[in-house]
């Protein structure tokens, strides 16, 4: 990879090069040097800084900076260095202006046919064929003269056109809103990123964008590195650099063998300090994101090419692009404004096949294409039989030959049929579903921030309503965390309160105050409330905090302690992780010896123990026997009230015997046991409410911890997670695997599906466990459809398990910043109840979507009819092209606009979830759409065939070519959009209940829309003319067509009476996609055909286009794919390239092949 970074200076723009010579600035080191320096790696590097700097603080003395006390925080300085090293901040690509989105919508296929149809018979209109011969061709024109009306004809031809204008206009701007609210989105996740430096000797939290070269920066597990830097001190430092490198293991770095630290890696353990030598577009993340910036504009080129060459060309020159992209696919940007987020989840998409299309898109892709079929076979029909008509009329019937000058009349009819096949076939294709499914998503997604759910990936949001199952930590989640020592074990006493100094002996809170002092991370501390009378505020990790706030309420002080032992003192730190479950500290003592610091799970380190301190502070032995007392008359009682417990201890070793430090298990181990504390963390209040809510809603809740059983199992009782007599397992992670686990240690799946069902809670659990369970649920066939998890994490461990779940929600305040990559959802307030609101957001969407669908299917049944039946009675639609284009913008854009920004009721918590088979419209909605078509198909056709006798009007069938609107014609136009209009305040409610008014006015947005609607149907009607081939109706028609609308409303609570249960005959529509017709390519395709939302925000009607045509291509891409050897080469290139994803064990084996290919030094470890 170093080569690769190398050859990336060549591609910086050049006026950089050349201020790079007088560019030290004041400073010792130029931009150049620090780049060359952060490519090295290892021994390499060590050398190049003893070379050119003697040592790291030789480094820190040419940038001007103190190791210890970090930069003097004063502004100009700060400026400067930005200046001349560069801001921490990646430029966002550009996004699409407006324009581009307006070209995009006028990509749509039917708008061109329309267009086309339009500007044909705009040029005929303006053909006036010689006036005698005008009887020879026929009654054609007659009847057209009269009114002077046939200048007119061009009316219609400008009117489609005005129509598609406005329908692109609107498209554009839909898209366009959308795009900006997810940079509003992606810029506020970047604004939470905060990285801890030392500033002035003060520990302060900066955005991640402030930090500039010459920062000393704070590392700790769980960080993601905002920017390159050298090591200065580091405590058991473990990085993960497969994002930059494809190695899984985890690289050990320290300041004496591998001091360099880059950008877009993530601490896996430890603590440490760097100074910060390279920021944004210079460090390692920036070059790979230059290059690609430099290689966007071909990608994109590449993209249009189509599919065919994209397998084939395996130039040298796509292979060292598909390097870098390989590489950077997975790389995190710092700061890219651009939909990151929305394009990790793409690639996740890539790399796991489990993230299949989300299951709402899925089962709409079905549905739309199914749909998009019908209307095109309806309206080549339409077309067919009215050409044929005309034809065998004109020609047979009345025995007409073809007049070379009658040629552009006939073309003229010709055009006019043509126009009624694509309007048939324009309101047959429901583009409006992408946009409300869009809408609906991103008017959640918006709300939901004030729920204090910060959405990464739109479809975390609709996925939560199915959910069936939660696993979730306890620790923050369920808890306040914040953790106080309630009770403890010092001196051979247990005490239930805090004890009072005087009644323990000096020696042993010494050294108590000592463990705790020095065997603690130095970030984590206890400081002054913000307000008087507040909590004391705690900074850093809890369970330490807790034992920080015991010494103070011993009356003692931790800081002088640390002042007399500073970090870099230190000399060993294990520090904490879940393999060890236990944390210890080696100083040294005066005398030349060394003290080691224990504290850890207390059945975890009291077998470790082999003396204890008895009440003078003298050592006692400690047997077996002794522990097994301490356990069941202490440590159970504690944990049976809902304690952790934790246990303190140390170990000296003489001035000769120095061991062997990284024999960890020979260290830590013949301890002398100090004290065990009971740790209380309380259970949020509002709790106990919102698991009975997620139960009532068919939800079961699981809690996943790694505290003691008894501990675990009080507090789930607590939450009500468990109740009396009920029956219910609760596992140890050991026991657990030893149930799910065959004879060869393997895990099988049918013995995990006699564990989960019963499972409530998981105690002492390792990440592993959590990633199992979770993948065994979501793999269980035992249920009768598919289990959908939700997953709560805020470790780097809980990396994968976040990952596999459905729905992966991160804690916004505990979290790490490995966890909120791997999540879908930050819980901005880290609590339970937040994740209640998301499960009624998401129900909320899918209701949105199916009320949407309800309404809009019932219009397109009845148009598609009228039109077809009207065209081959009448030879002409009763509604016309301008008129249905205004109706598909009813329905479409204003009716989803106003039924996907329902807000949900908590009534949506009171139904079992939809399950992934659950089709979208169910029984009862097809009821209703069936329903609601057959009367206002009876009242179209009424009128349309009798109309003029009730009316008393002419009629307007068989009216010539070029003839001035009908009053007729327009009754059944204002008729129809009248009962649409009623229709939609019935398809506010889709599971059959009564009231449909019910909230209607806690939705503005809805009647605004209906209101607004009406009044523009009253000026087209009464002012549209022969644009709109309207002509003004009177009070007394008016309020006919009103009545008849309101009609709806009354049919609507028939329709309700009928009981769904005895019309076995209806189907359901729109299933998910099963599992076997989804193949490979169809997923691949699907994967950039229906992320509308993501998906550089595609319009939507592409995508039914290509559903068409999706049959034809299918063949070329199945060989593509063979040809080119993978499918993510395809799926990748076509997907951004700014995609990534860290979690390298999570990437199929083609994407390594891919790494490995091109990268031959990273092979061996990519495989592994």
């Amino acid at each position: 990879m170093g080569d690769m970074a190398n050859s990336s200076i060549e591609f910086h723009p050049k006026p950089q090069q050349q201020r790079d010579v007088p560019q030290a600035g004041g400073f010792g080191c130029t931009l150049a040097e620090l780049r060359t320096l952060m490519e090295l790696r290892g021994a390499e590097a060590l050398q190049k800084i003893e070379e050119a700097y003697g040592d790291v603080s030789g480094l820190c003395r040419r940038l001007k900076t103190s190791p210890t006390e970090g930069l003097a925080d004063n502004t100009n300085d700060l400026e400067k260095r930005r200046q001349i090293y560069g801001q921490n901040f990646i430029p966002p690509k550009q996004p699409k202006t407006f324009l581009q989105l307006v070209w995009e919508a006028l990509q749509d296929v039917t708008l061109i046919i329309l267009e086309v149809a339009a500007i044909v018979s705009l040029g005929l209109s303006f053909y006036a064929p010689p006036g005698e011969e005008s009887e020879a061709c026929g009654n054609v024109s007659g009847g057209a003269e009269d009114e002077g009306e046939a200048e007119a004809g061009w009316i219609e031809g400008a009117a489609i056109l005005l129509s598609v204008i406005c329908v692109v206009l609107v498209t554009a701007f839909n898209d366009w809103s959308k795009e900006k609210q997810f940079r509003g989105l992606q810029s506020r996740i970047e604004q939470e990123q905060k990285f801890t430096v030392i500033r002035n000797g003060q520990l302060l939290q900066v955005p991640v964008a402030a930090l500039v070269v010459g920062d000393i920066a704070q590392v700790k597990y769980g960080d993601l590195l905002p920017a390159d830097g050298v090591l200065i001190q580091a405590n058991d430092l473990k990085i993960d650099e497969s994002s930059l490198t494809g190695e899984s293991d985890h690289v050990r770095k320290s300041a004496d063998k591998d001091p360099m630290l880059l950008s877009g890696t993530h601490v896996m353990e430890g603590s440490g300090r760097m100074v910060v030598t390279a920021v944004g577009v210079n460090s390692q993340t920036g070059i790979i994101f230059t290059l690609l910036g430099a290689g966007g504009e071909e990608e994109e080129k590449k993209d249009k090419k189509g599919k065919q060459q994209d397998g084939a060309m395996e130039s040298s020159q796509t292979k060292a692009k598909k390097q870098d992209g390989a590489v950077a696919m997975e790389m995190q940007p710092l700061k890219s404004a651009e939909g990151g987020e929305m394009e990790e989840r793409e690639k996740k998409k890539a790399n796991a096949p489990k993230k299949e299309k989300s299951v709402l898109q899925g089962k709409l892709t079905k549905l739309a294409v199914q749909i998009g079929k019908a209307g095109l076979v309806m309206s080549a029909i339409t077309v067919i039989i009215l050409v044929l008509y005309f034809v065998i009329e004109t020609f047979v019937v009345e025995g007409r030959t073809w007049l070379a000058e009658c040629t552009p009349v006939y073309v003229q009819y010709f055009v006019k049929f043509f126009i009624i096949g694509v309007t048939v076939l324009v309101v047959a294709v429901p583009e409006g579903l992408p946009l409300a499914v869009t809408i609906s998503l991103a008017y959640s997604v918006k709300k939901m921030m004030k729920d204090n759910n910060l959405v990464r990936h739109l479809d975390a949001c609709e996925t939560m309503g199915n959910a069936t199952a939660i696993c979730s930590d306890k620790t923050g989640t369920l808890t306040t965390n914040r953790m106080t020592v309630v009770q403890s074990y010092l001196g051979d006493t247990h005490y239930k309160e805090i004890p009072a100094p005087s009644a323990l002996t000096p020696k042993i809170l010494d050294l108590l105050v000592h463990a705790i002092s020095i065997n603690s991370a130095y970030t984590t501390k206890i400081l002054p409330p913000e307000k008087e009378g507040a909590l004391p505020r705690q900074v850093g990790n809890k369970t330490e905090c807790a034992l920080l706030g015991f010494v103070l309420d011993l009356k003692r002080d931790f800081q002088p302690v640390r002042e007399q032992i500073p970090e870099d003192k230190l000399y060993k730190v294990y520090t904490f992780n879940s393999v060890r479950k236990s944390m210890s500290t080696v100083i040294r003592m005066p005398d030349g010896g060394f003290r080691l610091f224990s504290k850890g799970a207390s059945e975890i380190l009291l077998k470790k123990c082999t003396n204890i301190l008895n009440s003078n502070g003298e050592l006692r032995g400690f047997r077996p026997r002794d522990r097994d007392d301490m356990v069941r008359k202490i440590i159970e009682p504690m944990a049976c009230d809902g304690l952790r417990t934790i246990c303190i201890a140390y170990r000296d070793f003489s001035a000769g015997q120095e061991p062997d430090w990284d024999n960890e298990n020979e260290v830590v181990g013949d301890l002398t046991c100090i004290a065990v504390v009971g740790i209380e963390d309380p259970v949020r209040p509002e709790v106990p409410e919102a698991i009975r809510k997620c139960q009532r809603a068919g939800i079961t809740v699981r809690m996943v911890t790694g505290d003691n059983i008894n501990t675990a199992r009080a507090i789930a009782a607590k939450c009500g997670i468990i109740q009396p007599g009920e029956d219910f397992l609760c596992l140890e992670g050991k026991e657990f695997n030893r149930r799910i686990r065959n004879e060869k240690g393997e895990i099988e799946q049918e013995r995990l599906d006699k564990v989960w069902p019963k499972l409530r809670v998981l105690a002492r659990s390792s990440p592993t466990d959590k990633h199992t369970l979770v993948k065994g649920i979501i793999d269980s066939t035992t249920g009768e459809q598919r289990q959908v998890v939700a997953v709560t994490g805020d470790g780097t461990n809980d990396g994968p398990a976040l990952k596999k779940a459905d729905v992966g929600f991160a804690m916004g305040i505990a979290g790490t910043d490995v966890a909120k990559e791997a999540s879908d959802i930050i819980l901005t307030d880290d609590n339970f109840t937040s994740i209640v609101k998301a499960v009624m957001w998401g129900r909320n969407v899918y209701d949105s979507i199916s009320k949407f669908l309800q309404f809009q299917l019932t219009v397109n049944v009845v148009a598609v009819i009228v039109a077809f039946t009207g065209a081959c009675i009448t030879q002409d639609s009763p509604l016309k092209a301008v008129q249905m284009l205004w109706v598909n913008l009813i329905m479409d854009t204003f009716a989803s606009l106003a039924l996907a920004t329902e807000p949900p009721t908590e009534s949506l918590l009171l139904r079992k979830p939809y399950g992934r088979d659950k089709p979208l419209i169910s029984r009862t909605m097809m009821k209703n759409i069936l329903g609601h078509a057959v009367y206002q198909l009876a009242i179209i056709f009424t009128l349309l065939f009798v109309g003029e006798l009730f009316f008393d009007i002419d009629s307007g069938r068989n009216a010539p070519l070029h003839s001035p609107p009908s009053e007729h014609y327009t009754i059944i136009f204002n008729t129809f959009v009248m009962m649409q209009l009623f229709n939609e305040i019935n398809a506010r409610k889709i599971h059959g209940e009564r009231n449909v008014f019910d909230g209607i006015f806690s939705n503005p947005i809805f009647c605004t829309i209906v209101l607004g609607t009406f009044g523009i149907q009253i000026v087209i009607v009464q002012f549209g003319g022969k644009p709109f081939s309207c002509s003004p109706l009177s009070t007394e028609q008016w309020l006919w067509c009103l009545f008849v609308g309101v009609g709806e409303l009354v049919w609507g609570q028939v329709i309700a009476t009928i009981p769904t249960s005895q019309l076995k005959c209806l189907k359901e529509a729109g299933h998910g996609p099963g599992k076997d017709e989804m193949t490979d390519e169809e997923l691949a395709e699907g994967e950039e055909e229906i992320d509308h939302a993501e998906r550089e925000l595609r319009r939507g009607q592409i995508l039914w286009f290509r559903g068409l045509n999706r049959i034809q291509t299918q063949m070329e891409v199945v060989s593509t794919f063979k040809r080119s050897g993978s499918v993510q080469g395809a799926v990748r290139r076509r997907s951004s390239v700014l995609s990534q994803l860290h979690d390298v064990t999570n990437l199929s084996t083609p994407t390594h092949a891919i790494l490995s290919a091109a990268n031959p030094t990273s092979a061996a470890g990519s495989e592994s």
